[in-house]
């Protein structure tokens, strides 16, 4: 059974830096893309940033030049570097592993990183 564990979230001011990160356990890390998405109060969840196993990264809009998803394969770990925080990235942070040859998807519990202004 796959298990992702989450960690790194918390409250910070506006311009400031977060990392989150995320361990993969139960199964192959290399069968799997990463995601990190979020889902602020009252609004639908939505991928903030993809990784797959051989680095190719993608980013939601709002995120390039700030956020960088990186992936270590030998840890199994997936992390979310934030910077310039912004008080609209404050949302409940969830990652996911996609298995890529079957399509099913994996959730941690979700970290709460809250922005203030």
């Amino acid at each position: 059974q796959v298990q992702l564990m989450e960690s790194g979230g918390g409250l910070v001011q506006a311009g400031g830096s977060l990392e989150l990160s995320c361990v993969l356990s139960g199964n192959l890390y290399s069968i799997y893309i990463m995601h990190w998405y979020r889902q602020a109060p009252g609004k639908e969840r939505e991928l903030v940033a993809r990784v797959n196993f051989v680095g190719a990264k993608h980013y939601e809009d709002s995120v390039k030049g700030r956020f960088t998803i990186v992936r270590d394969n030998s840890k199994s770990t997936v992390s979310l570097q934030m910077n310039s925080l912004k008080p609209e990235d404050t949302a409940v942070y969830y990652c996911n592993a996609q298995n890529r040859y079957t399509g099913k998807d994996y959730w941690g519990e979700g970290t709460l990183v809250t922005v203030s202004s």
